[in-house]
């Protein structure tokens, strides 16, 4: 009989290990350094802002103080809010043209009435450092080369963390988006897991989710997840980030796993802020330095 990964019945639970999202985005981000001082190398990113929504400028300033602290070049390119797809399109080919340019995102939002999507896939390939582009990730299912999408990159560092051979180990992924969910089931696949895909209409998830020795949610609804999806000594990993304004006025940020109850119950869980956030930056930066390297 195949032995568990983690011994069965299982004696009292403790509390979770944390999986601390910024203490591993720091160790990325000295290897990222340390690939961008070698001679001769030049790493830029050049992003494209659209208006000035708040939290785009704000994720705007944050990026380039962290290029600025990996040593990487940061180029702004702002397009006027009242733009359309014909005007967001051609910078962004523009860009693609540009041999100077070699590393290529778009901020998000865009103007509404602008197909997200639409816009993404018009990226290079090459240069699509948010792994964006349905090339790239039509490129995770065939194992290729190539510029896997930040978070779902993020997400299987998270996992490997917790030093877990996952051949064989029952997966499941809450949430199916083409960026986020459906990838990340892929990277597991990869890596021979058993995974199962949960969606909105799946009937019975939380009966699924409680199975899984690996739980990993993205579904976009806050708090979704609570002790009673989690099999114990699961590891947990929480995509979801929600501010949520509490009664007394407070603007608290929280995520699809109620964090409190499922600590109780998960072998490792990652805490929001502070697990997948950091991590997803940390994947950008290295798939910029991917980007820009020599052909």
């Amino acid at each position: 009989m195949k032995q568990e990964w983690y011994p069965r019945p299982y004696a009292v639970q403790m509390a979770a290990q944390l999986i601390d999202g910024k203490a591993l985005s720091a160790e990325v981000r000295s290897r990222v350094r340390a690939r961008v001082q070698q001679p001769g190398r030049q790493v830029r990113l050049d992003a494209v802002l659209v208006g000035s929504h708040p939290s785009a400028e704000l994720y705007a300033a944050s990026q380039a103080r962290t290029c600025d602290e990996a040593g990487i070049a940061y180029v702004l390119h702002r397009i006027d809010a009242e733009s359309g797809f014909d005007q967001i399109a051609q910078r962004v080919i523009a860009l693609n043209q540009d041999e100077r340019v070699r590393a290529i995102m778009v901020h998000l939002p865009l103007p509404q009435g602008v197909d997200v999507e639409r816009v993404q896939s018009l990226i290079a390939a090459t240069k699509d450092v948010e792994g964006v582009n349905p090339v790239n990730i039509g490129n995770v299912v065939y194992g290729r080369r190539s510029l896997v999408p930040c978070t779902a990159r993020a997400v299987i560092e998270l996992i490997e963390s917790c030093k877990r051979d996952l051949r064989g180990v029952p997966c499941v992924c809450v949430g199916a988006s083409n960026i986020v969910g459906k990838p990340i089931a892929v990277l597991l696949m990869q890596a021979q897991a058993t995974v199962t895909s949960c969606n909105k209409h799946t009937h019975n998830a939380s009966a699924i989710a409680s199975e899984a020795d690996v739980l990993v949610v993205a579904a976009g609804v806050p708090h979704l997840v609570t002790a009673e999806w989690v099999r114990p000594g699961a590891i947990v990993i929480d995509v979801g980030i929600h501010r949520v304004k509490a009664a007394d006025g407070v603007t608290n940020t929280i995520g699809d796993v109620h964090y409190e109850s499922v600590r109780q119950r998960a072998g490792f869980v990652t805490p929001v802020p502070g697990g997948v956030g950091p991590m997803t930056v940390a994947m950008l930066l290295s798939n910029v330095v991917d980007a820009c390297r020599e052909p």
